[in-house]
């Protein structure tokens, strides 16, 4: 099995952190749908044949597509790739634009998940960010996208904001747990650089959240939501049983899949391709016949910390079996050689063959991982 992971790069404006390739320029946007479709196209072959079983649109914003842009878009997938019958089919969305003739619209076509992008509801953190959304704006699209059928619904949420307390972060938990969304992702802010956010650090209008304040909000998410019965799947999302994001796993078990748009990343097992993070240049490349891309061919010692940074980062861990026949005895016995003090530690754990964060170790994972990889 497989994914298709499209980006949609279109905002309508940008939020002060992001750092993910995105344009206000929605002029383009006829000519990137046309661009995409060939792409789609172009690549069918990258997978090999392998049926589709999940299809992802992120950004960017793709609830800024119109109809006629889905219509575009899901035909050519149809037409070009096996996609299964039960497949995870996922639109990231902001929630001013989930009005409910936008909801109706989404209803007309595959989508079966709904991603939508809260960050907080805390008004004026949200107005600090330039998010376009209100909190009762996130707070009515989510009940709309319920009431159309929409069963399987994930909220993002973010922590460490600036001027957020304990006792903010609590409500903002206490507000989404009150939706029961099927999946929440919880991530913590970062200023990445050349971003309006770092800028206002840089100029000390802003206060990064202390060390101890962003482990006492990550453990109180951990908390909350494991106590509300969510699965901590992996260390920034959290499920329902059995409702874990399928597309995202993929990124995290070594599945195959296809990323189409700019700056959209592919992965086939051998190499790791990425498209140019601009859209004129992409819509160029693939109009002309000579798209712009860069290719990492990975050899053993890439895969192999690839393996350690997306497995041990999971609840279902780094299965050693697994670890041994796929990168051999010198790998094998590194890795736990490397990981001895961890497990000594008690952050690290084996259970069944399989080698795990415990919740100890889930707050130090970047350390941990960091160890293990294989350095010249």
């Amino acid at each position: 099995m497989a994914g298709i992971y499209l980006h949609i790069p279109f905002c309508k404006k940008r939020c002060i952190y992001c750092d993910f390739f995105s344009t206000t320029r929605k002029e383009q946007k006829t000519a990137y749908i046309r661009a995409l479709c060939h792409e789609l196209t172009d690549r069918k072959d990258y997978l090999k044949g392998e049926p589709i079983e999940t299809i992802y649109l992120g950004g960017g914003t793709p609830s800024q597509l119109a109809k006629e842009d889905f219509e575009a878009i899901f035909s050519h997938i149809y037409k070009v790739y096996k996609v299964t019958p039960n497949a995870e089919i996922t639109l990231e969305a902001n929630p001013d634009d989930l009005t409910s003739e936008y909801i109706s619209m989404l209803r007309t076509f595959p989508f079966n998940r709904i991603s939508m992008g809260i960050q907080t509801f805390q008004e004026t953190t949200l107005k600090q960010l330039q998010r376009r959304h209100t909190a009762d704006q996130a707070i009515r699209a989510f009940q709309g996208c319920r009431t159309a059928g929409f069963q399987n619904i994930s909220i993002d949420l973010m922590y460490g904001l600036p001027g957020e307390t304990l006792t903010s972060w609590k409500k903002d938990l206490k507000q989404a747990l009150s939706l029961h969304p099927e999946h929440i992702s919880a991530y913590h802010l970062i200023y990445e650089e050349g971003t309006p956010l770092w800028k206002l650090r840089e100029q000390h209008k802003v206060e990064e959240a202390d060390e101890d304040l962003s482990v006492s909000l990550f453990g109180t998410l951990i908390d909350e939501l494991t106590t509300a019965g969510y699965e901590h799947y992996e260390i920034s999302n959290f499920c329902l049983p059995g409702l874990h994001s399928r597309h995202n796993s993929s990124y995290w078990t070594d599945k195959q899949y296809l990323g189409c748009g700019p700056s959209a990343h592919s992965y086939n097992g051998i190499s790791r391709q990425w498209n140019v993070a601009s859209l004129d240049k992409y819509i160029e490349g693939i109009s002309s016949g000579n798209p712009t891309f860069e290719v990492e061919e990975l050899d053993l010692y890439t895969r192999y910390n690839d393996f350690v940074i997306t497995h041990i980062r999971t609840q279902w861990g780094m299965p050693l079996p697994k670890l041994g026949k796929q990168y051999g005895e010198e790998l094998y016995k590194y890795c736990l050689h490397m990981a001895t003090p961890h497990l000594q530690q008690g952050t690290l754990e084996i259970k069944n063959d399989t080698l795990k964060l415990t919740r100890k170790g889930v707050f130090i994972s970047d350390g941990i991982m960091s160890d293990m990889l294989w350095a010249e």
